[in-house]
């Protein structure tokens, strides 16, 4: 989904590594096509390996702290989905991330490929 939303020239990711469990999505044929496609590397850790999903549970955990728990209770799914979509939304182009240089992550990404072109 992410190589789609990009602009046309920004979706090279030659050499990204994606990192994932051993689900069975992520080691679907047309899945890893995609990949090698866009030039991204896999990445399947080891069984019992807990360092494989750290970054995507501390995201997790972000976001239930700074959205489930702070605006609930929910009066359904609609609602927490929409919410959902309002935080990605905030998370990547307004809040500010120390590893990005206290920048938002897209204005991150569109400094690091203008330095590039």
């Amino acid at each position: 989904q992410g190589l789609w939303t990009r602009a046309r020239d920004a979706r090279d990711v030659t050499g990204l590594v994606h990192h994932s469990d051993r689900g069975v999505q992520y080691l679907a044929i047309r899945y890893t096509e995609r990949l090698d496609a866009a030039g991204a590397v896999r990445s399947v850790g080891s069984k019992g390996d807990s360092y494989d999903n750290a970054a995507a549970e501390s995201l997790i955990g972000l976001y239930k702290t700074e959205l489930i728990r702070r605006r609930g209770p929910w009066r359904g799914l609609d609602d927490v989905e929409l919410a959902t979509l309002e935080y990605v939304d905030w998370f990547n182009h307004r809040r500010l991330h120390g590893a990005c240089g206290n920048i938002p992550p897209v204005e991150y990404e569109d400094n690091h490929y203008r330095s590039i072109a």
